[in-house]
């Protein structure tokens, strides 16, 4: 938790007053007990009377209400305080997060960084408060009150010392147990939160494959798993208010039994000893306050923990510091030199081995293989989602790790696999990657994507509202608006990645048209399973289990990769094939 406390630098002010507003509140707890014991030695038991119990009381009152107000003083600096350091974490994490590489959020995790920012965070929020509010009354409170009652007698006051030192030893055996647990407890809180993302995002498979009841035991077995774990971290933990009040009370006891002697013995009044008790109460709810105080701190510390090693983590991509160079008939536009990739450099296990390759603009790429031979992976190199293991990736002639990746990213425009839609007008969707586009612009893009159509159909047109992920819309849809989306954008580089799959053969290949036209102001890659979606690019790259089988024009390469052959012919028969 240390290593977030540059968070609250910036409140200073509400850290510093916070605590000494609470200290002032405590100083006039401390002074009641001793306008207690003067009530019942003067006003009762002496000759004060009722004017002096008024009096008294009057003063009592008084040290109320001003310790009400420092209190409230107190309670809105932590809250000021707390508050805005979650709020500066939480943007801090998201900035974070958002400057990762693909190969951070793979390491962590989708489900575990959303935990980390809201639940996380939350609990950090919280021991902040509650730190500002009891880190200065409650030491305050337990040293004043045992000094008030040495003031009182000194004998008596032994009782103290012992008990000190014991609560201290049960908060000490409490921390060691529980810090580790609340680590595992967030942990299995990620795993959690997994399963109901999972769950979530795929619910129409799931009643499609009447899997509920599957999801259903899996949730349950995760939850339990967690709910074990919190149970057993809560046992140890509820043992501390219990252990606390047994050794207070038995010191109340004590002060009783031996305060009592010495009141026989006339060496103390009945209002020292009821001051007495007081403070040993005061010290009991001090106690009780730290116990709690002790496993906010504990949750907090181990989210603190969770929260720190994200920011502490460096994105592997780095921008270059350069920006894309100029266009040039000379230069290809894309050039894979010798590159190679694996996802764990350690295992050695490569996804892409030895791939070579060059792209001039005004070219099409076709890109195509089995199942996992590497095809995403391929084209995510050319706007540095992942970086090479081996080997260089230029783009017009430059080598885009010596590149500014929002330049980089602006000059390669990818569809991906999965449309991607975000929340707002099917406007908005498309001008996502270039801001200040026309009206005719758009439309323009629309009608490359073949988007046009089917959105002057809906009820609002380029203004109609999408739904969340774009529920509203067919697959095809969704995809077709990508495209319109990345074409918008006006690349150098357009990658489409299988992103025509869920579209009917008509649209694809007027798709396909649409694309050769823009083409020839672009380099354009397509990445597909379906041979007609490829056959008429320029030049077709063959990949088979992450190496180049093949790179050459349909035609040739049916007379020359037995890979590609295979693919066309398990595809369209004999005759299609040489069409």
């Amino acid at each position: 938790m240390f290593r977030l406390f540059k968070y609250l630098k910036k409140y200073k002010f509400e850290a510093i007053f916070g605590p000494i507003f609470k200290l002032i509140e405590a100083i006039f707890e401390l002074i009641v007990p001793i306008v207690s014991a003067k009530i019942i030695d003067i006003g009762v038991n002496g000759n004060g009377g009722v004017p002096y119990i008024i009096k008294m009381g009057i003063v009592m009152v008084l040290l109320g209400f001003f310790g009400l107000g420092f209190s409230l003083c107190c309670q809105y600096f932590a809250s000021k305080a707390s508050q805005g350091v979650g709020t500066d974490l939480r943007n801090d994490l998201f900035k974070k997060i958002q400057s990762f590489s693909h190969k951070e959020i793979d390491r962590f995790g989708a489900s575990t960084l959303t935990t980390r920012m809201i639940s996380d965070i939350n609990q950090i929020q919280t021991g902040v408060a509650m730190l500002i509010r009891l880190a200065i009354r409650v030491p305050c409170l337990v040293v004043g009150a045992t000094i008030m009652a040495m003031s009182i007698d000194l004998g008596l006051s032994v009782i103290f010392l012992i008990v000190g030192p014991l609560v201290s030893f049960v908060l000490y055996l409490i921390m060691i147990r529980s810090v580790p647990l609340y680590k595992v407890v967030q942990k299995k809180l990620d795993s959690v939160s997994l399963i109901a993302r999972e769950n979530l995002d795929g619910i129409r498979v799931i009643r499609a494959f009447s899997r509920q009841e599957n999801e259903n035991s899996r949730f349950e077995n995760a939850s339990d798993d967690l709910t074990k774990t919190a149970l057993k971290v809560g046992r140890i933990s509820a043992l501390l208010n219990p252990a606390t009040f047994l050794i207070m009370n038995s010191a109340v006891i004590a002060v009783i039994f031996f305060g009592g002697m010495k009141v026989n013995s006339g060496t103390l009044t009945q209002g020292e000893i009821i001051a007495f008790i007081n403070y040993i109460s005061q010290i009991l709810l001090a106690l009780v306050a730290l116990a709690n105080l002790v496993i906010i701190l504990t949750k907090a510390a181990a989210c603190a923990s969770r929260v720190a090693d994200v920011l502490e983590v460096e994105s592997s991509i780095k921008d270059g510091g350069k920006e894309v160079p100029a266009d040039s008939a000379n230069v290809p536009a894309v050039e894979f030199k010798n590159v190679s990739f694996a996802y764990n450099e350690n295992t050695g296990e490569k996804v892409l081995d030895n791939i070579s390759f060059t792209l001039s603009k005004g070219e099409t790429l076709g890109v195509i293989g089995g199942t996992g031979s590497g095809k995403t992976t391929l084209i995510s190199l050319i706007p540095r989602f992942y970086d090479t293991t081996q080997g260089e990736v230029l783009v017009n002639g430059e080598n885009v790790k010596n590149l500014n990746l929002k330049p980089l990213r602006a000059f390669v425009s990818v569809v991906q696999q999965g449309a991607s839609i975000i929340e707002g007008t099917v406007k908005d969707n498309i001008v996502m990657g270039r801001k200040g586009i026309s009206d005719e612009e758009i439309e323009k893009a629309a009608k490359t994507a073949q988007a046009h159509e089917f959105i002057s159909k809906l009820s609002e047109g380029y203004e109609t509202i999408i739904q969340r992920s774009g529920s509203n819309l067919s697959g095809g849809q969704k995809q077709r608006l990508s495209i319109a989306r990345a074409v918008a954008g006006n690349p150098s580089v357009l990658i489409l990645d299988d992103s025509a799959s869920a579209l009917d053969f008509a649209t694809d290949a007027a798709l396909r048209r649409a694309i050769r036209k823009i083409g020839e102001t672009m380099a354009v890659i397509i990445v597909s399973q379906r041979v007609n979606s490829v056959r008429y690019a320029d030049k077709i790259a063959v990949l088979d289990d992450g190496k180049l089988a093949g790179l050459d024009s349909h035609e040739n390469l049916l007379s020359t990769c037995q890979v590609y052959r295979e693919i066309c012919l398990s595809q369209l028969s004999s005759e299609e094939v040489l069409k």
